[in-house]
């Protein structure tokens, strides 16, 4: 077996197929395409605890390690050729000139030695000041389109991220609600991977349009492993 193969071999996640293109939604909240040895990861909001600050709201401010944390665990299990981060890296245009230096030596430390793509999101249209990499509007690798807000029409191979997914189930009287994957085997609009990111229900209007609900699927992201939940289990709230 490949090391790409071994990489995506992981029986808590789950291996779906999104326009043909093999992709694992890992429980961790980063998708990774075997095939592409591709990592894709959306909405870090990075500094947006420094971003309230500036308001007079105040955040405890551990968010930009705690993401860059988990974002290193699961670098270093995929150790991925290729890294796309799908809009809204940083909370505000200002969030990478704010990044204190010891992160921002941790965030380029996870960045060398990689193709990494930084796709422009309605919280960061601009380049991240003072970092490498190549900021996109969108991007396209094999058969998959990569873009921060998904398009109003159902695109085949679409992923995108911007709407923070999640779902809500209720079995045995008791409600569970978790972000998720969202997708319908056509395109897939991912999870938020920020520390400090609120989420959206995907039966919120918002999402109204964007998913042929017959195969339509949310894959919860649980504590050890993915649970995949059709369209017909979903509650509100």
């Amino acid at each position: 077996m490949s090391s790409l193969a071994q990489r995506a071999r992981q029986p808590r996640d789950e291996i779906i197929v999104i326009a043909g293109e093999r992709v694992v939604c890992d429980r961790r909240g980063v998708l990774f395409a075997p095939d592409l040895d591709l990592l894709v990861v959306s909405d870090l909001h990075l500094e947006k605890g420094s971003s309230y600050a500036r308001r007079g709201a105040l955040l405890p401010p551990y968010d930009t390690a705690t993401t860059l944390s988990h974002l290193a665990a699961v670098i270093e299990h995929y150790n991925p050729r290729n890294v796309i981060s799908l809009g809204d890296s940083f909370h505000d245009g200002e969030g990478a000139a704010r990044l204190p230096e010891i992160f921002r030596r941790r965030l380029e430390a996870l960045m060398a030695g990689r193709d990494w793509f930084w796709v422009a999101g309605n919280h960061d249209p601009q380049a991240p000041a003072g970092l490498p990499g190549d900021t996109v509007a969108e991007i396209h690798v094999g058969g998959l389109s990569f873009r921060h807000e998904p398009s109003a029409m159902p695109v085949e191979g679409e992923v995108a991220g911007h709407l923070h997914p999640c779902a809500r189930i209720v079995q045995r009287g008791r409600s569970v609600r978790r972000r998720c994957f969202a997708s319908d085997g056509s395109r897939i609009v991912m999870p938020a991977f920020g520390a400090y990111t609120g989420s959206l229900n995907v039966l919120d209007r918002a999402y109204h349009g964007l998913f042929n609900w017959e195969s339509f699927r949310a894959y919860m992201m649980g504590s050890s492993r993915i649970f995949a939940i059709s369209g017909a289990m979903l509650m509100p709230g």
